[in-house]
């Protein structure tokens, strides 16, 4: 990748190795219903929420099954801070899973990326950016590039010097030249917005 793209070459001279850190136990229904939780939650927010609804079902810190999230009553759900778009979401996720229309690690790691993606986003609440980052942090694929993420397209128009972000068109085009790479480009250009000479610049 450094070898086609001198501008991310430097990035990624500068900011270090490749870190992402797998979950290698996390299953796919509980990462998709982590998922649902943390958006549009700010992060201590979400965990708040994600640890009282553990503790409500296990003394043990594991996620509900989705047996038990069905037994659940949705206003015992709402109780533990979950809106009802999202207990909602998190039971259609748990029915899904029960009836095994969404895979297990097993069955996913033998998926296309494309695949789980219109696999995962049949789930109320699931969109393809959500699917996306299960690909990229949970299942390890290399080659995912998540078009309409804003941070990838603010890091993208940083680093080239653009006026304004790219489209969604415009970024998956000029990806192709980071294939099969582009999740590693994805996490670089995430890196981008966080050095200190692109501080204060807003699109």
């Amino acid at each position: 990748m450094s070898a086609v793209d001198k501008r991310l070459s430097k990035v990624i001279q500068g900011v270090g190795s490749l870190k992402i850190d797998l979950e290698p136990n996390e299953t796919i229904f509980e990462s998709l219903a982590i998922s649902i939780i943390y958006q549009q939650l700010h992060g201590k927010a979400a965990a708040a929420i994600t640890n009282r609804v553990k503790t409500h079902f296990s003394k043990e810190d594991r996620f509900p099954t989705p047996d038990e999230l069905l037994s659940s009553p949705l206003p015992t759900l709402r109780s533990l801070g979950l809106s009802e778009s999202k207990a909602r979401a998190l039971k259609d996720l748990a029915q899904k899973t029960k009836d095994q229309a969404i895979p297990d690690r097993a069955a996913a790691e033998a998926m296309s990326d494309e695949a789980l993606i219109e696999t995962f986003t049949t789930v109320k609440g699931i969109g393809p950016w959500t699917a996306q980052m299960l690909l990229i942090f949970t299942l390890g694929r290399t080659d995912v590039l998540p078009i309409a993420d804003y941070g990838v397209r603010k890091g993208f128009a940083l680093l080239y010097g653009k006026k304004k972000l790219p489209t969604p068109r415009e970024l998956e085009a000029h990806g192709e030249i980071w294939k099969p790479y582009r999740s590693a480009a994805s996490w670089y250009l995430w890196r981008v917005t966080e050095l200190p000479k692109y501080q204060g610049i807003k699109f």
